[in-house]
């Protein structure tokens, strides 16, 4: 069964097929350059470069495999969370190619899927738990299949991508910030003292990072001189990224508030997932833990991950870097999964924008 994915949820406008569960070839292009002139993303301007971009680049995906239309089984496309107007244009899109060429429409979870992606590169074993790590969420799942997900904590205000987004604006680090708060963090060891590990005195599974920006904000302006007088050229930013130099300029304190900035949000992580752990029967009954979401490619945030596993005794599902950025690929192995067990939706699918529950709406096909 061959399986195409389009995702278009916010900036990335990308394309992937897959082909009984194995990843054929993926085309893709981010729109961060554009919306790094506003410092964040702008809803229409997404949406208007993914109705430029959406047409051509399919056409070449198509083109570099070799297929026609009439050679995919199955279209998915991510319908929500995310940008209403974006995720309308992959969704129209969909559902014309779908239309013309009568293959079965798949409607996926953008969130489910950014934690299915490591079932492309390793066996998901189930019962799973799911920790997932985004720009726009933080959440914890019950995982029992590539259909049922339990939602059991979420994020209460500021994801800890976003607080990652907002930490790096502070610090004058341009966007997307989070890469360059990770290779700074390399650069010294954190000041465990220095933040909090917000919202961990409790015994709730959900998150809030507001109060973790808030302690970052109040750092800053207490030792002034911190942050980046005037964003760095694009070639100094690369330099720092290839060679782990800090380049001429840049606040000698930068890599220590970085680091510890680092090891506040994997430290959060790590006591919510292994709280999570605990609630849901430990070993007994979770065999696996699954990290997903932008965040997730930290390295800071990988190794608590690693940790917590190891201490439990579970297998861990780390998708590469390239799998934890919204992705077409994660879009068509998710569909594909789903599709193999006879799911699918009619052309009257709707597109969820964040803040509306995507329901669980699958027509199935007994044949």
């Amino acid at each position: 069964m061959r399986c195409l994915g389009i995702e278009s949820s916010c900036d990335e406008t990308a394309l992937a097929i897959v082909d009984d569960g194995r990843l054929v070839d993926a085309v893709m292009s981010t729109q961060a350059e554009l919306h790094a002139l506003f410092g964040g993303v702008v809803p229409e301007l997404a949406s208007r470069e993914h109705y430029r971009l959406i047409g051509r680049m399919f056409d070449s995906l198509m083109l570099r495999c070799g297929l026609g239309v009439q050679d995919i089984d199955v279209i998915s496309v991510a319908r929500g969370p995310g940008l209403l107007g974006s995720l309308l244009v992959g969704v129209g899109f969909a559902k014309g190619l779908a239309l013309a060429g009568g293959q079965r429409l798949v409607g996926v979870n953008h969130l489910h899927a950014h934690l299915l992606a490591a079932g492309l590169e390793h066996r998901l074993v189930f019962p799973a738990l799911g920790v997932l790590v985004s720009g726009g969420h933080t959440h914890l799942y019950r995982i029992d299949s590539p259909r049922n997900f339990t939602l059991v904590g979420r994020t209460l205000d500021d994801a800890a991508g976003e607080a990652f987004d907002k930490v790096a604006k502070m610090l004058n680090l341009p966007y997307p910030g989070g890469r360059f708060i990770d290779v700074l963090g390399h650069m010294a060891d954190p000041d465990d003292s220095m933040f909090p590990r917000p919202y961990t005195d409790n015994d709730n599974l959900d998150f809030s990072f507001s109060g973790l920006k808030t302690a970052v904000s109040t750092w800053l302006k207490a030792h002034g001189g911190t942050a980046l007088a005037a964003p760095l050229a694009e070639s100094e930013l690369q330099a720092m990224l290839q060679n782990n130099v800090l380049p001429s300029g840049m606040p000698a304190d930068m890599p220590l508030v970085c680091a510890s900035f680092n090891a506040a949000v994997a430290d959060t992580l790590y006591i919510k997932a292994r709280r999570a752990l605990q609630r849901l029967g430990g070993r007994g009954q979770i065999r696996s833990v699954v990290v997903a979401g932008g965040v997730a490619a930290n390295s800071r945030v990988r190794t608590s991950m690693q940790r917590l596993a190891a201490e439990e005794g579970l297998h861990l599902h780390l998708p590469s870097p390239a799998l934890c950025t919204d992705n077409g690929a994660m879009i068509a192995y998710t569909g594909w999964l789903l599709a193999s067990e006879g799911l699918h939706h009619s052309l009257e699918l709707e597109t969820m924008p964040r803040g509306r529950v995507i329901p669980d709406d699958y027509i199935h096909d007994a044949h």
